[in-house]
């Protein structure tokens, strides 16, 4: 075991020359043509991007120990001919959006069918960069691109993505900003469908939030409400349970939840200015056994829905929202420890937030 600081500036700069010993995003290509980005900081913390399905994450691990689900056969190629469940990958982050968040629908206006959770995962990134500099005594690196999301004469979206990891801090950073180039208002829906699986999520995990309160989805989640925040071993045919967290925030506008273990656990810490909304799905289902903590500027309802509710957020012509999201790997008791003590603050001591709205789920 090395017993000194090998990830010091003056340690690194004393005996390599190229920082890719130590961090970097690595593309490469299947043989399916798609394209590949691995990540890596020193740190134990692994993922692997995928530029042709929305600059999502695919495959995540930690010191050797996967942190989600990944479908059987995936990564998929993006094919508009398959249902959008035919083409999930699972994966750290599968983004839902930039219109729709939610079920398949039929817009009544329009005639338009919108599939399971929109398109934006089955689109392609351009402009794929990275850059890394040392600032100060630490070694950042960014990965940016660009995912349009456009139809001639409909909406007119670009997503531009940041992806920030420091070297040895097994952390992940997404900042997205979202912006209408066209001259119409468009709908904006953008849902963080962050997946998790075994053994991060098993029997005995917990899920903890900076909740004002917590809401079923529906009938079925009614009959789990109890017990929202465990996890259970893997049970066959289990239906899924959904619920809606109204949480607080500090004076900064962020909130903070974590998937928690004794000794292990994933901590999200995201900015509820413009992500209100934190949805916790729970499917211990056998061989599908995959969850979720879905932070969001929606909630999963799709557009419909969310008009009528007045929950959708419409983006106006040259406007720009930005989002960020935070994943944090916990290592040991201690830091499960610091990440239950600051949830539970923010649970003392923060504002619940005005702007989530939860008409129709609360009783």
């Amino acid at each position: 075991m090395i017993q000194f600081d090998w990830l010091a500036r003056e340690q690194i700069e004393r005996h390599s020359l190229d920082m890719r010993q130590f961090i970097d995003f690595r593309q490469s290509w299947l043989t399916t043509g798609m394209r590949l980005i691995e990540a890596y900081n020193g740190s134990g913390l692994s993922f692997t991007i995928l530029p042709d399905r929305g600059l999502d994450i695919w495959t995540a691990h930690y010191n050797g120990v996967p942190l989600t689900w990944v479908a059987q056969g995936s990564p998929f190629v993006p094919d508009f001919g398959q249902p959008w469940l035919r083409q999930f990958n699972g994966g750290l982050l599968t983004t839902c959006g930039l219109t729709h968040a939610g079920p398949p629908e039929t817009d009544p206006r329009t005639g338009e069918v919108r599939d399971l959770h929109g398109r934006f995962t089955r689109l392609r990134a351009t402009g794929i960069a990275a850059t890394g500099a040392w600032v100060n005594s630490g070694y950042l690196m960014e990965l940016s691109g660009t995912v349009a999301e456009s139809a001639l004469f409909g909406e007119q979206l670009r997503l531009d993505r940041t992806y920030r990891m420091a070297l040895g801090e097994p952390s992940i950073e997404i900042t997205d900003s979202v912006t209408n180039v066209g001259d119409m208002p468009a709908p904006l829906m953008v849902l963080y469908h962050v997946n998790l699986g075994f053994p991060l999520i098993s029997q005995d995990t917990t899920f903890d939030s900076a909740y004002h309160g917590v809401y079923p989805r529906d009938a079925e989640a009614r009959k789990g409400t109890h017990r929202w925040a465990d996890y259970d071993a893997a049970i066959p045919g289990y239906a899924e349970q959904v619920y809606f967290h109204h949480v607080k925030a500090d004076p900064n506008g962020q909130s903070a939840a974590a998937l928690l273990h004794k000794s292990f656990g994933l901590l999200y810490t995201w900015d509820t200015s413009t992500l209100p909304y934190i949805t916790q799905w729970k499917n211990v289902r056998q061989g599908i056994y995959v969850c979720g903590v879905e932070p969001g500027n929606c909630l999963p309802e799709g557009q419909n829905a969310a008009r009528e509710s007045g929950r959708l957020v419409m983006l106006e012509p040259g406007a720009e929202q930005r989002f960020s999201l935070k994943l944090t790997v916990l290592d040991g008791a201690e830091a499960v420890e610091a990440a239950r003590g600051r949830i539970a603050d923010l649970r003392a001591t923060g504002t619940p937030l005005a702007h989530c709205n939860l008409h129709g789920y609360i009783d």
